[in-house]
């Protein structure tokens, strides 16, 4: 072969190398964005459809203006420490640690909870709350003696044996836009959506204990008629 087509042939393998070469990287630079890209959409989008996998969703649905001030007309008589289950964006926790509540918000979506410790440092009470990314039915709620909850249907009744069993015979609960099932409310403020219900720790930690002792009595019951 003529050394100018060996030399013809030679640039058109380099050429062609190059072309393949080249290829590969806008190939690689493709595929590394799309990967990044799909992390950045899971590790946003993870907190938000997470919760809505267990077997209770408790859905991110704002207070409105009314609800944080009915909240705080039936408590405007106590103090000490107060839990939000579901805190959300944290305005219940930081109206209430503005009344003078030391205010703690569970939630289970990790940017609503960093946000409300945003908010809460930008409305000057960071000292008087606290905002924890967990799971409600993996905490005990014996050390607060105010609870506000906005619950779906499907869990109140669950909840109501959890409080029962854990929290002071002086504690309050305060129920928002769905009462608790079986338990009495002492008083309600609001109508419509905005409606809030307030139960005393002492009237249904009572039924409970009489309820368990029927239970009991009836188990024995059954086992000594079982043996006659």
């Amino acid at each position: 072969m003529p050394f100018d087509e060996r030399l013809i042939d030679s640039r058109q393998f380099s050429e062609g190398v190059s072309e393949r070469s080249s290829r590969s990287r806008i190939g690689l630079v493709i595929t590394g964005a799309l990967g990044g890209s799909l992390v950045a959409l899971y590790a946003v989008a993870a907190p938000f459809v997470a919760p809505a996998l267990r077997k209770v969703c408790l859905p991110f649905v704002p207070a409105t203006t009314t609800q944080v001030q009915n909240v705080l007309q039936v408590l405007r008589r106590r103090s000490g420490t107060l839990v939000d289950i579901g805190s959300g964006d944290g305005r219940i926790v930081i109206a209430a640690a503005k009344q003078g509540f030391q205010a703690s918000g569970l939630e289970l979506n990790p940017w609503l909870v960093w946000y409300s410790r945003y908010k809460a440092w930008r409305e000057g009470v960071h000292y008087s709350t606290s905002f924890q990314i967990c799971d409600l039915w993996k905490v005990s709620f014996a050390q607060y003696s105010n609870v506000v909850i906005f619950g779906v249907p499907q869990m109140m009744n669950q909840l109501e044996l959890k409080l029962a069993h854990e929290l002071p015979s002086t504690a309050k609960v305060v129920a928002c836009r769905f009462p608790f099932p079986t338990w009495v409310p002492e008083c309600t403020a609001g109508e419509g959506i905005d409606t809030v219900w307030v139960y005393d720790a002492k009237t249904f930690k009572k039924k409970h204990f009489h309820e368990l002792t029927e239970q009991r009595s009836s188990k024995q019951q059954d086992y000594c008629d079982s043996q006659t």
